[in-house]
């Protein structure tokens, strides 16, 4: 009778994975009961026992044999190694920033690129100890990076034959990859066509050794001459190098061999020599003789040194060892940095080991460490601003080094005894001098009176920093703490003790009221640079006033402090509202957009009057803006005579007629139309006239028609007709069409569409670039002729949509006319003929097909079009004209308007020649022999030929060629007259500024400033002084004009000056983690900002010394608007950012539990066996759910006895 056991599947998955395939076929294998218990595994087969001592040979053969077959050596995937950077080879040696600044993120940044974990320590020797885990390639990764950037470099060079380097490279760069991570190095070799032999290495000095002692090993590889390798024990290497190599360099300049001893950083014992047989066979007998002598000669001795006393026994880059060496020919062997020994070995001739073991304790002794007791909030003191104080004592003794410890009561002295003594005793000084005289002391705040007790931009605490000469540390906001910490002289802490305390109390009795001002006045009451909320404030000093920020759009304005005094601000206040209130009716006056610069006047002195006369607000246009209102703001009526002074300029300069037509109010609004689209079309129509209708609810018929004569009766008469028509049987329509439709539906100058008009007799209007539907066409007018305009549009759209295509033959000489500047003639064409697609053949290709695809009537048009332009290009000449260059500029124009003009006016092309440099000097004519120069007889050259700089060339058909030259000449002619003699009527004004108190990137910003502000009177058609200006590299600006109108231009920029002059910058911290959140999608949360406080903020660049400053640049009261907005921004996001890092702080990777696992698997039937041990005898199979039976890791287990043997742990 077989037994079974039954054990869970899951204990055995690893076991299973290693069974043979019979036993994995007997465990996996279905059939009758019998069978199956047939088929089952022994305990034996499934559990191999362990080989026992007795056994016989063949029994211990099969079950090795059993256990070999079934398991298979597992090798760890996860290596960790530890790397050491002394002190004197680490690249950044703060060590006030350990675990933070540079050091930490050159390591997070590792760990990122490489993928394994890094850990840094640092020794009492402030060395640096990294330990690295993870794959072996991921570690070798690590190191390299590690030794490249936390390790300062060191170069060398190697020279070995240039038929050897290739062997260097090895196959795909493969071998020089494997070097360089080897050695932890960079390895340049020089290029093929480079004639150079030398390899360049850069890294750490024990990588040098390393990379040069392999690049050595692989050129005497491939070496033709002869190749010895001798091993010698490595402790008597030194004796063969000799101190500073020299017993090895004056072997290898006897022998003539080259001679390679590895360094003692590898640990090899082979030492390689090459050159000629003979050589070689030298060198080899003379390294074997010194390596006899020193064996039969040289005794050792070990001696006991502390391990921190090492690093000065090795020296700086090992040179006290090599000084020992030299001195007394004896080697000193020091264990390695990652060994715990202390044992330090001498090894030389026995006369000599006396004096080694002297110089050795006198090197371990030259040094000592030390401590000196002061109190940790002493420290900062102690360093002094910037590190003045500590900076004068390391000056002295630069070999001590001074190590302070937040948190601890010492500090740690460490160098040679007697300069380490002397630190000691000023230390000492310093600590008890401020011990006698500074005293700190603690106060409990609340944190929400935190900020007020720092007040606006630090002026409270800092007044009472400088006042009692102390310093006050209030936590910062994310730390949630009420101490605040005074330190200073004792009197002066008590007393600011006291003050701050009064603060506190008197902010905890103040009261607060909320007022509500429309958020239009807040900038008022605040006025120009602060000025008359300073008034408000300074006759309430006791009473905090805050305004929203503006992008809040919030009405609420907040007074703070006394009750008192906070009443009768807030009446104040109100009352200041309330005569704004009054002050605030605006109106509007429609003036013609030419007249707008009469208005305003030269320099401005026509609106200036009117403004001050009138004591209005009048606010003009943009001059890029189409709109013609110009708004004026005041009292109701000094608004109308402001009003009726601007329509009287109006009206003198011309013959603009206002006419006031009786229309029945209940009809105004059929009339304006959609958004005013009925209205708008008349005024287009009609010149530009301004039609006003009276107020909604009015009642009032008259409506006001203003603008030149004949445009204004003619308009009368058209809004007369659309009453008429609207009052008897008006009728509208509405029809759509694709927005690229109208064009070609309008006409050239709308010509189709008039016919449509004249024919029908029916209004159509079509939608403006401000209308959002720009596919609706509406149709006004009787029934009759609404309906036939109607047809006839519908019958022209429906044509349209009948998409054709159609081919034309253009000679491809003609094709980069067309496709130039991106398409722009295609795109023209598309836009003037109904998106009439136009095809031309590929570049290079000399096919003169040219496909065109769209409505008929367009590509009919398109068609006749692109031949008349072909036509022009066959006809095409071109003609020069002589302009001297100094006129260029002018004939040009601002911004290049003139010229732009005359080449639309007849269609041609103008190119300007490149300017001649005054300061180049002129060609040197060719030596010439007998009037032949280089074989050849030249032509004299004509002096009265014209200079190419001088040569303007026109390009176009013939008559229009002419008419261009013509209008350049009348135009040159005129701007002579303008400008009279340059010598007698021309002056040249200077305009200097200098910034003594600005950096480089402010002036550059001034400039920047100047030359847009400038724009708005400098350029055409506001050009109100009529001169030139150039914006130089330095502080100069030049005006060039008549004099008097340069002065007038130079005063203008000297008031803007003076206004920038006035700006600040104003460094704050923001927290870098918020600045992106700030800055916001391609810049729109900074450019939002900016345009509303506007002001100029400059974010730091990456891997800039600080991350979190940022510069504020403006007014003093809008930077200071600006730092609160941004503070507000940064309190707001941090919330969101902290949130963020405590959720993935406690993120776990996804996955399922076991438990989820074993409901999808469904019920185990478990790992079956025969003939288990507990099934032979009285002990019972064992309980699964114990677990003392089958622990869990980490749980303690009480031992108990059992079958199966005393347990191994």
């Amino acid at each position: 009778m077989s037994s079974v056991a039954v054990l869970t599947q899951e204990s055995f998955n690893e076991h299973r994975s290693g069974l043979l395939p019979e036993q994995k076929a007997a465990v996996a294998g279905t059939g009758a009961p019998g069978e199956e218990e047939e088929a089952l595994p022994t305990y034996k087969d499934a559990f191999p026992p362990l080989p026992e001592k007795a056994a016989s040979p063949e029994g211990t053969q099969e079950t090795a044999n059993a256990w070999t077959s079934k398991l298979r050596p597992l090798k760890a995937s996860v290596i960790t190694q530890v790397f050491h950077v002394p002190l004197e080879e680490r690249k950044y040696k703060d060590i006030n920033q350990f675990g933070e600044g540079d050091q930490a993120k050159v390591c997070v940044d590792i760990m990122h690129k490489t993928g394994a974990h890094l850990e840094l320590s640092l020794a009492k020797d402030q060395g640096l100890s990294i330990m690295v885990s993870g794959k072996l390639d991921a570690v070798m990764k690590a190191r390299k990076e590690i030794v490249s950037r936390l390790q300062t470099q060191a170069s060398a060079t190697v020279a070995i034959p240039k038929e050897h380097h290739r062997f260097v490279i090895g196959k795909n760069g493969e071998k020089l990859q494997e070097l360089e991570l080897k050695t932890a190095t960079k390895i340049q070799i020089p290029r093929p066509d480079d004639l150079s032999n030398q390899i360049k290495i850069s890294g750490t000095k024990e990588g040098l050794e390393k990379a040069k002692h392999e690049i050595l090993l692989i050129s005497a590889e491939q070496d033709k001459r002869a190749v010895e390798r001798v091993n010698i024990d490595k402790v008597f290497h030194p004796f063969i190098t000799g101190a500073y190599n020299k017993l090895v360099g004056e072997m290898m300049q006897e022998t003539g061999a080259r001679i390679n001893v590895p360094p003692p950083s590898v640990n090899k014992t082979e030492i390689v020599i090459t050159g000629e047989k003979e050589q070689v066979a030298l060198a080899v007998a003379m390294i074997k003789k010194v390596s006899e002598e020193k064996k039969k000669n040289a005794t050792t001795i070990a001696v006991e040194v502390k391990k921190s006393q090492h690093k000065y026994v090795i020296g700086p880059k090992g040179n006290t060892l090599q000084e020992i060496l030299d001195k007394t020919g004896v080697s000193v062997e020091i264990p390695p940095s990652d060994s715990s020994s202390e044992t330090v070995i001498l090894r030389g001739e026995p006369d000599r080991l006396g004096q080694a073991l002297t110089e050795v304790y006198a090197k371990a002794n030259s040094y000592n460490v030390s401590s000196v007791s002061a109190p940790s909030w002493l420290h900062r003191f102690i360093i002094g601003k910037k590190g003045q104080n500590l900076a004068k004592i390391t000056q002295q003794m630069p070999k001590v080094h001074i190590e302070f410890t937040e948190g601890e009561d010492r500090i740690t002295l460490e160098g040679p005894t007697k300069d380490v003594q002397m630190v000691q005793s000023q230390i000492e000084a310093i600590v008890t001098d401020l011990v006698s005289r500074m005293d700190y002391t603690e106060i409990s705040v609340d944190p929400k009176f935190h900020r007020h007790l720092i007040g606006k931009g630090g002026v409270n605490i800092n007044r009472i920093k400088e006042l009692h000469k102390v310093t006050v540390r209030i936590p910062p906001d994310n730390e949630k703490s009420n101490l605040i910490r005074i330190e200073g002289d004792p009197q002066g802490v008590q007393e600011a003790k006291k003050e701050l305390l009064e603060l506190a109390s008197r902010m905890e009795n103040e009261r607060t009221k909320d007022l509500i001002i429309e958020q239009r006045f807040h900038r008022a009451i605040i006025g120009q640079k602060g000025e008359k909320i300073k008034e408000v404030r300074d006759k309430f000093p006791e009473v905090i006033i805050n305004f929203p920020d503006p992008a809040q759009k919030s009405d609420i304005v907040q007074l703070r402090g006394p009750r008192t005094e906070v009443e009768k601000c807030a009446k104040f206040m109100q009352k200041i509202v309330a005569e704004m209130v009054e002050n605030s009716f605006s109106v509007s006056v429609p003036i013609f957009k030419q007249f707008h610069r009469n208005i305003i006047g030269k320099g401005g002195s026509n609106i200036k009057k009117i403004r001050e006369e009138t004591n209005t607000k009048i606010d003009l246009p943009a001059e890029n803006s189409n709109s013609e209102m110009i708004v004026i703001t005041g009292k109701k009526a000094n608004c109308e005579v402001a009003r009726n002074r601007i329509l009287a300029i109006q009206k003198e300069l011309a013959n603009i007629s206002e006419i006031e037509v009786s229309i029945p109010s209940k009809l105004h609004n059929s009339l304006i139309g959609s958004k005013g689209r009925f209205v708008r079309s008349i005024m287009e129509e009609c010149g530009g006239v301004h039609i006003h209708f009276p107020t909604e609810g009015s009642g009032i018929d008259k409506v006001t028609i203003r603008g030149p004569v004949e445009e204004v009766e003619k308009a009368k008469q058209q809004l007369l007709a659309l009453a008429e028509e609207k009052q008897i049987k008006s009728h509208t329509a509405e029809l759509r069409a694709k927005p690229e439709y109208h064009k070609f539906l309008i006409g050239k100058g709308g010509g189709n569409i008039r016919k449509v008009r004249d024919s029908t007799g029916a209004r159509i209007i079509f939608p403006t670039a401000d209308d959002k539907d720009q596919e609706l066409i509406t149709v006004i007018g009787t029934e009759e002729a609404v309906q036939e305009a109607q047809k006839e549009l519908e019958e022209l759209i429906k044509s349209l949509d009948n998409v054709v295509e159609d081919n034309m033959s253009v000679d491809p000489k003609h094709h980069r006319y067309f496709v130039a500047r991106r398409g722009q003639v295609l795109r023209d064409l598309a836009d003037e003929y109904g998106g009439v697609m136009v095809s031309f053949p590929r570049t290079g290709s000399q096919s003169e097909k040219v496909t065109l695809k769209g409505a008929k009537e367009c590509v009919e048009a398109a068609k006749k079009r692109m031949l008349e332009i072909v036509d022009d290009l066959d006809a095409q000449v071109t003609i020069e004209c002589v302009i001297a260059q100094k006129f260029h500029r002018s004939i040009m124009g601002p911004k290049g308007s003139r010229i732009q003009q005359i080449t639309r006016d007849h269609n041609v092309q103008i190119k300007f020649p490149e300017r001649e440099d005054p300061q180049a000097p002129p060609a040197e004519a060719p030596i010439q022999e007998n009037g032949e120069a280089n074989g050849e007889v030249k032509e004299p050259v004509d002096p009265n030929a014209p200079k190419k700089c001088d040569v303007i060339v026109i390009s176009g058909r013939k008559e229009r060629c002419e008419g261009a030259v013509e209008a350049l000449k009348v135009l040159h002619k005129d701007i002579i007259r303008e400008l009279g003699s340059i010598s007698q009527n021309r002056c040249f004004c200077l305009l200097s500024f200098i910034a003594t108190s600005l950096d480089r990137k402010e002036v550059e910003f001034m400039h920047r400033v100047i030359l847009i502000r400038c724009f708005c009177f400098f350029f055409p058609p506001n050009n109100l002084f009529n001169v030139m200006f150039m914006f130089p590299a330095k502080d100069q600006i030049t005006i060039t004009g008549y004099e008097h109108k340069a002065i007038a231009a130079k005063e203008a920029i000297q008031h803007i000056v003076d206004e920038l002059e006035e700006m600040i910058s104003e460094d704050i911290t923001l927290d870098s983690r918020v600045h992106a959140r700030i800055i916001g999608a391609r810049g729109k949360g900074i450019r939002k900002i900016m345009d509303e406080f506007k002001v100029d903020l400059r974010f730091p660049q990456s891997g800039a010394a600080d991350p979190n400053l940022v510069t504020v640049t403006g007014r003093p009261e809008l930077v200071d608007e600006a730092i609160d907005h941004l503070l507000n921004l940064e309190e707001e996001y941090m919330a969101d950012v902290v949130e963020n890092e405590a959720k993935m702080a406690y993120m776990r990777p996804p996955g399922g539990s076991a438990a989820s696992m074993d409901e999808q698997r469904g019920p185990s039937k478990g790992f079956v066996v025969r003939e288990a041990p507990w099934t032979t005898g009285n002990e019972k199979a064992p309980d699964m759910s114990s677990s003392e039976d089958f622990p869990s890791f980490g749980a303690p287990v009480a031992t108990k006895t059992s079958p199966w043997g005393p347990k191994r742990f």
